[in-house]
């Protein structure tokens, strides 16, 4: 069925611009180069309704979510629980009410819901009484899980991110590889035969825990989409002058892009 990705958001956890920093991308008026906090969203039509899965809420969901025009959502997966990818849960609560008597499921590894249940004491708490709480429930998905919502298929892919156990996700023909140092070769059968794949770019210079555009540039290689978008990237990228470097099936993706494609 014909879906699309909204990239609600395609920087890095520090966003750009960068608090306090004056360079050539962070004061650049391509609108492209202001890059908030990742994540995206999928859309599509399921009996005629219109059906919304978020993967991650970073600190800037709710301004996303506004541009996006998004009013409801059916679930939400997460790739893993730094700030840059969780800190917007709470601005669900609207959007979760809806579900009522039921709750808007997120899905989860167990690492990630711990510390969810943390950072978000007051929401999941068995003695929560806070009475305007997201409505959310935790459901767990675990290495190569595969969850569905609505007629639609969302596979988890393990990834690497510096010492940390991460996930993407597969959904249809496309694929978001966010946040992510590495591919293990056991994921690699699990991105075969992508039309779109989204996947992490920081920037040209090495990182401890992410790729690079060299990097990303051979991975898309090897995983051989139709058409590859980077995300993730801080303010060393600037999006023209980098964009023509590429070949003609690589691009970078930047907020409010979207992207048709197969669910």
């Amino acid at each position: 069925m014909k879906a699309e990705i909204i990239v609600l958001g395609s920087g890095t956890s520090m966003g750009v611009p960068t608090l306090g920093c004056r360079c050539a991308v962070c004061t650049s008026p391509d609108p492209r180069n202001r890059r908030t906090r990742p994540s995206i969203a999928i859309t599509w039509k399921d009996d005629g309704r219109e059906r919304l899965v978020l993967i991650d809420t970073g600190p800037d969901f709710r301004d996303q979510a506004l541009r996006a025009g998004i009013r409801h959502v059916d679930a939400v997966f997460y790739t893993h629980a730094h700030a840059d990818h969780i800190l917007g849960l709470d601005d669900l609560r609207p959007l979760s009410f809806e579900h009522k008597p039921a709750s808007l499921p997120l899905y989860v590894d167990e690492q990630t819901a711990a510390i969810l249940r943390r950072v978000f004491e007051y929401t999941f708490s068995e003695n929560a009484t806070y009475p305007t709480r997201a409505r959310v429930e935790l459901r767990n998905l675990e290495g190569a899980q595969t969850a569905e919502v609505h007629g639609a298929h969302f596979q988890r892919v393990p990834l690497t991110h510096g010492d940390l156990q991460v996930a993407g996700f597969r959904f249809g023909s496309a694929a978001y590889l966010t946040d992510m140092s590495s591919i293990p070769e056991s994921s690699l059968p699990l991105l075969e035969g992508l039309d779109v794949v989204i996947i992490d770019a920081l920037r040209p210079q090495p990182h401890p825990s992410h790729a690079t555009i060299p990097e990303s540039l051979r991975w898309v290689e090897r995983i051989a989409p139709r058409q590859a978008w980077f995300t993730h990237m801080s303010h060393e990228v600037d999006h023209e002058a980098t964009e023509k470097t590429f070949p003609a099936n690589v691009r970078l993706s930047y907020d409010g892009l979207r992207i048709p494609f197969e669910l």
